[in-house]
């Protein structure tokens, strides 16, 4: 495998490679670009930044082009970097990476940049390996979204149920009545019968309020004895779940942990799932809970929270109250 320098005369060889790398990177049409929108910026790249390409038995399996610290950034700027799928694995990205070193450094540059989209787990988990960390996040939104919540105070709406692990659905009524009025007033309460072993609650100042949502399941757990799961999608953005056992809360997740502000990694890592708790307290698959309750640095790598909660409830056994 060898690296060269970009050429002007290279443009075909470019072209068909990087129109492979925009049909991989997909996405929604309004981030694609044209090859002839991007030539004009990729020539200027090799004329005066590094552009390089990687060839393995004189066939071009590779590209990466950096800006040298113009265009407002003082670093060395990945904007484009790309290796076909059946050279992977075989150190040609690290290669073309490593190959930047030298000219960014003779142009005064002590640091590289990149972007990677959120959903491309496998460049992302490469790059943190080699030392990237995340300095900004590219958001987009619809303009009439964002029309409407401009025009709009209130916070997108939040929802969850609780679930105690019981037959006895009076008992549990009782328990509901006698407790919810210390934490506030509630506009509607609705306890249902027992659905594989659990009784559900579904009440409106829990919806609004977590915290009332947490003492209602602790208190729940501790008055009958019996584990308690809380249930809930918050903003219309996060799943969170709480596990609850005699009163004890042992278990609380949330998708996106840093979604309500930045956390040490201990803390992050608290708000994962446990699945052998999971599965001691609910009798799931620890496999199932594994694979389904996974944590993200953004609810764009994860399923709608809606979804998510579904998936969630059906590993632990639960029906999820999604219908409001």
């Amino acid at each position: 495998m060898t690296i060269r320098r970009a050429a002007n005369s290279d443009r075909d060889l470019l072209r068909e490679l990087w129109e492979e790398f925009e049909e991989e990177l997909g996405g929604p049409a309004y981030l694609q670009e044209t090859w002839e929108e991007a030539w004009p910026d990729l020539s200027r790249t090799i004329r005066d930044g590094a552009a390089l390409v990687a060839e393995d038995d004189d066939r071009a399996v590779g590209f990466i082009f950096c800006v040298l610290g113009d265009r407002g950034r003082k670093t060395a700027h990945i904007t484009d970097f790309y290796v076909r799928p059946e050279a992977r694995g075989q150190g040609i990205g690290k290669a073309l990476l490593g190959a930047l070193i030298e000219p960014a450094r003779a142009n005064g540059l002590d640091h590289i940049s990149l972007e990677v989209l959120l959903r491309n787990a496998e460049a992302r988990r490469l790059y943190e390996r080699l030392g990237f960390a995340p300095v900004d996040v590219f958001m987009v939104a619809p303009l009439g979204a964002l029309e409407e919540r401009l025009r709009s105070d209130e916070r997108p709406q939040s929802f969850g149920s609780l679930h105690v692990q019981t037959d006895d659905e009076a008992d549990v009524q009782r328990a509901v009545t006698q407790f919810l009025p210390r934490l506030g007033r509630s506009a509607h309460t609705e306890v249902t019968s027992a659905r594989n072993g659990w009784v559900t609650v579904v009440d409106e100042l829990c919806d609004r309020d977590r915290n009332a949502q947490r003492r209602l399941g602790g208190e729940l757990s501790e008055r009958l004895g019996v584990p308690a799961v809380a249930l809930a999608v918050e903003e219309e953005a996060v799943v969170r779940f709480l596990l609850f056992e005699r009163g004890r809360m042992v278990d609380e997740y949330l998708s996106v942990p840093t979604y309500y502000g930045e956390l040490s990694k201990a803390d992050e890592l608290s708000l994962a799932a446990n699945p052998t708790l999971a599965a001691r307290l609910t009798g799931a698959d620890p496999a199932r809970v594994r694979a389904v309750a996974r944590i993200a640095s953004s609810p764009a790598e994860l399923p709608p929270a809606r979804e998510l909660l579904a998936q969630i409830a059906d590993v632990l056994g639960l029906e999820a109250r999604i219908d409001r």
